[in-house]
């Protein structure tokens, strides 16, 4: 399911900025983007994300503005102090002035050095509040996507049903086809010098299996009756509504085999169409 929770806060003239972003996905896949100051905490970061964002790839970033730089400089003095007394030296031995020593200083090398700031807990502390805020929006956004998803397979649902009764107004011209059907392969066989009993009755048995669809209906509402209920149970039901879809598909594919009346084959391919759409959408439920 997608999904995107954002949240941004200040403090001491640095700003915060953490988003997570998610696509479906039949695993749960995690990507943390942190500056290196906080790498030490991505761990942590990753183990509240799975526990609070069910499968999905899901990408977490966070951006920090101010002056809470990755690295910072620190002067050495012992080394500044050394070229500050060999080049004034220098200087007074050629008779030069030492105006401007200390901006050659500065650029002289291991003067300055690239120290890592230390992380501060309260700082981190200020930063995790922000990442449980964005879970949070993250969540109301995946809460509003779910009713959107519910609602759309209700109605393809009840546009299943609605089709399967449909059925029954063709029902005594479908079984008018069958029998019609069944007579003139009885016919054949009768008018043969030799009659096969064996084939005869294989004939029989085989075109009354064909005529019969009743189990076909029966189990088919059963299973759109076990796919809201489970749907309405709430919670990680994604899988599980995927299997009850293949159920109702095979039960669809052969309702369409047993048809044998064109307008019911017209039925079985909406409730098909239906179907598929249903399951597009199961991809994108937990």
């Amino acid at each position: 399911m997608t999904g995107f929770g954002k949240a941004m806060g200040a403090r001491e003239d640095v700003t915060y900025n953490v988003e997570i972003r998610s696509l479906n996905s039949k695993q749960t896949d995690i990507y943390v983007r942190v500056p290196a100051l906080f790498k030490s905490k991505e761990l942590e970061i990753r183990t509240k994300l799975a526990k609070h964002l069910s499968r999905g790839k899901i990408e977490m970033s966070l951006n920090v503005n101010g002056n809470g730089a990755d690295t910072i400089q620190n002067v050495n003095k012992e080394m500044a102090l050394h070229y500050h007394k060999e080049l004034s030296a220098l200087a007074k031995e050629i008779g030069e002035s030492s105006e401007g020593l200390l901006q050659a200083i500065i650029k002289m090398p291991e003067v300055l050095v690239n120290k890592a700031p230390e992380l501060n807990e309260d700082e981190w502390s200020f930063i995790d509040g922000l990442i449980d805020e964005a879970i949070s929006t993250h969540a109301e956004f995946r809460k509003d996507e779910g009713a959107t998803i519910e609602a759309d397979f209700k109605n393809r649902i009840d546009a299943i049903t609605r089709l399967l009764a449909e059925i029954d107004l063709y029902e005594e011209a479908r079984i008018e086809s069958v029998r019609t059907r069944l007579n003139k392969g009885v016919e054949e066989l009768l008018n043969q010098d030799s009659l096969d009993k064996n084939r005869h009755e294989q004939e029989i048995i085989y075109y009354i299996e064909k005529l019969d669809i009743n189990e076909e209906k029966v189990r088919l509402t059963a299973h759109l009756k076990y796919f809201v209920e489970t749907m309405n149970v709430g919670g990680v039901t994604g899988k599980k509504l995927g299997f009850i879809t293949q159920e109702m598909g095979r039960e669809i594919n052969t309702l369409g085999s047993k048809a044998y009346h064109q307008d019911i084959q017209k039925i079985v391919v909406q409730m098909k169409d239906e179907l598929e759409k249903i399951k597009e959408q199961v991809l994108n439920v937990l």
